[in-house]
């Protein structure tokens, strides 16, 4: 066993990072320092404070960072229009790379030398948080409760609770039976009857979004202001990253968008099944696509699509803090220079579609792109010469023999 001197803790405050607490406590014999990050999730992080002070902790940080992970971490994500294995909006991968920066600026401060997660040995999350703190801290030790101790049951965890008279109600209000992830772009649910992939998600699971079928019957419009590839306003107001979001997630939901049940492959090598509420990350994902349609070159934008699903890949498997992943994000960057304008989008009963979209920067131009006469501005003949030029070498593999039926 690695001696330790002192660990940073990513602590909730609830029932596993509660026990871990005391389990390092006695096992490292060693202090422990209490992270606790706000990141939208939408419950009080206040209160762990008091739970860390009655555990002995006298170094407790408990710290706001909404604005820093949108603004850091969210919006670089989508001005690449980052979307795993077609779907997934990588909700919960996204914010790890944050949490695992700010346990090694903790360690940092402090002069801890190792830092400690609840993350289990059967997901993604134990890579993403060690990944990054290597990244960062390559001499930093890892301390990974679920892959030492053989308290693999909630119950089990209930009774080392009791046992050292760990504050934990054992039969408080109904437990959901969903494992569940929240941040301020998404809420993610496992586990309970999605276990069984055939069986149908529970309506009364989702939190922040209606039912397409009892969203309004009317249509909500919105105009999204973007700069240098960022929503920087809503129907003209402009807004910090946090508040775009926020703003967009309740917008979102009252109109049923953002819901989403699929199997992703994890990183570990097995298929997991879960349900994701994302509204204002959908809301974001199709109205960046269209204001990039009328600004982006053509080559940049296909160029982009093609480095997407590598870009995506390196976010889910927990490589944000990586060389490659730093290249990528610096071109993607690059090409947001003239990504400005206004989107106006209709939601509708679960659907996002653009009606609008401008820009001082666009390259859209009607004089070309239109079917009534154009004066000149294009010359259809030219299109001839395209086409035999690219048809050429079909042409010769024909004229050789070389059948492709």
């Amino acid at each position: 066993m690695a001696d330790v001197n002192k660990v940073v803790l990513a602590y909730s405050g609830g029932l596993d990072t509660s026990v871990i607490l005391k389990w390092l406590q006695d096992t490292y014999n060693c202090e422990v320092v209490t992270f606790t990050a706000d990141l939208g999730q939408g419950e009080e992080v206040e209160p762990a404070r008091a739970k860390a002070q009655a555990m002995g902790v006298k170094e407790i940080y408990i710290d706001d960072l909404r604005e820093e992970f949108v603004r850091d971490f969210v919006f670089p994500m989508f001005r690449a229009n980052t979307v795993y294995e077609g779907e997934y909006l990588l909700g919960t991968s996204i914010a790890r790379p944050l949490i695992a920066k700010r346990l090694i600026e903790i360690a940092n401060e402090t002069g801890a030398d190792a830092i400690s997660h609840g993350a289990t040995g059967k997901g993604n999350d134990q890579v993403r948080f060690e990944l990054g703190a290597y990244a960062l801290k390559p001499g930093v030790k890892v301390i990974a409760p679920w892959r030492e101790w053989d308290l693999l049951s909630r119950e089990k965890l209930m009774d080392y609770a009791e046992k050292h008279g760990i504050p934990i109600e054992r039969h408080g209000k109904k437990k959901s039976p969903y494992s569940m992830d929240a941040n301020l772009l998404h809420i993610s649910y496992e586990g309970g009857v999605l276990e069984d992939t055939w069986t149908e998600h529970e309506e009364d699971m989702w939190k922040w979004s209606v039912s397409p079928e009892n969203a309004p019957d009317q249509a909500t419009y919105l105009e999204l202001t973007y700069r240098n590839g960022d929503i920087v306003a809503i129907d003209g107001v402009e807004k910090s990253p946090a508040t775009v979001l926020a703003d967009l997630n309740r917008i979102g939901g009252a109109n049923g968008i953002g819901r989403l049940d699929i199997v992703e492959n994890r990183y570990v090598g097995m298929k997991s099944r879960g349900c994701y509420e994302t509204p204002g990350g959908t809301i974001m994902l199709r109205a960046h696509r269209a204001i990039e349609s009328i600004t982006l070159d053509r080559e940049v934008a296909h160029l982009k699509d093609e480095l997407m699903p590598k870009y995506a890949s390196l976010i889910y498997t927990g490589y944000w803090w990586s060389p490659e992943r730093v290249m990528l994000q610096k071109m993607i960057d690059a090409s947001q220079v003239n990504v400005n304008g206004v989107v106006r989008l209709k939601l509708y009963k679960g659907n996002v579609t653009v009606v609008g979209r401008k820009s001082d920067d666009s390259l859209f131009d009607a004089n070309i792109a239109t079917f009534e006469e154009d004066g000149g501005a294009y010359n259809q003949a030219d299109a001839a010469g395209f086409i035999k030029l690219n048809a050429l070498r079909m042409r010769i593999a024909a004229n050789k023999g070389r059948s492709l039926l």
